[in-house]
């Protein structure tokens, strides 16, 4: 049965074994480099649920630590070239980004049960939607006011101070040259005129603040731009392989 390709889809890696503080945010070979511009005071006074933002590195030996209510892990990708689902993305491997949250009146972020405690119990390390066993986390901690970690609002906020932090690293990962990738992948919306019509249907949470989901952000896996399912109503959504390949939906919970 011949099938036509639709919708190519060229997503490279760059492979990070180093994350140092720095000056100035930059990726050289495989070691990624924090600046210290990356905490930005003004956006935290804008925000009005946002009290304080920590920043630490987590090395793969380092698990067996404390940590607040994890709210998320989140991907470092971006696209350079077409829109979601098509063109080109880079992403880095070997570093991931941890989003936890805790009030002033130390009120863990939770939704039915919160998520504090020693990092290596708390979480199984190489799955779906987890780091791998050898990545670098990058620890981002939000203290939010009293009260925050329980409304829509501050946990929203969380991901806002979050997404842009990323995005400091994505217009750098923008601009590294694809011939440089460490591997590489493609991938076709396939259409068979004379095959069966498929439909998988994927029930994403939409619940409330610990439990929504962002699509189709303006970055893969991201926060800004996006939709929330609660604010479209848990409304049934079409998304194509490729774009969910690319990051369409960005589990917020």
């Amino acid at each position: 049965m011949k099938s036509l390709k639709r919708r190519k889809l060229q997503i490279k890696a760059f492979h990070i074994e180093r994350v140092v503080s720095s000056e100035t945010t930059s990726i050289s070979g495989n070691t990624l480099s924090l600046g210290t511009d990356m905490k930005n005071p003004e956006l935290i006074s804008r925000l009005k649920y946002v009290k304080e933002l920590r920043i630490e590195l987590i090395k793969p030996n380092e698990r067996d630590k404390f940590v607040n209510s994890i709210v998320d892990f989140i991907p470092i990708s971006t696209k350079v070239l077409g829109k979601m689902g098509e063109g080109i993305t880079h992403t880095l491997t070997g570093v991931n980004v941890m989003l936890t949250a805790i009030d002033e009146d130390n009120i863990q972020a939770a939704e039915f049960g919160s998520s504090e405690g020693i990092l290596s119990e708390q979480v199984v390390f190489g799955r779906a939607g987890t780091p791998q066993k050898e990545d670098l986390i990058i620890h981002m901690d939000v203290i939010l006011v009293s009260g925050g970690t329980k409304i829509r609002g501050g946990i929203n906020q969380c991901h806002e101070i979050c997404d842009y932090f990323i995005q400091q690293i994505r217009e750098k990962l923008k601009k590294l040259n694809g011939r440089n990738c460490t591997d590489k992948c493609e991938f076709f919306d396939k259409i068979r005129p004379e095959g069966k019509k498929v439909v998988i249907l994927k029930q994403v949470a939409g619940q409330g603040a610990m439990y929504d989901t962002r699509i189709f952000s303006a970055e893969p896996s991201g926060f800004s731009g996006g939709k929330s399912i609660i604010d479209l109503g848990n409304m049934p959504v079409l998304i194509t392989p490729n774009e969910y390949r690319d990051g369409a939906i960005r589990a917020m919970h």
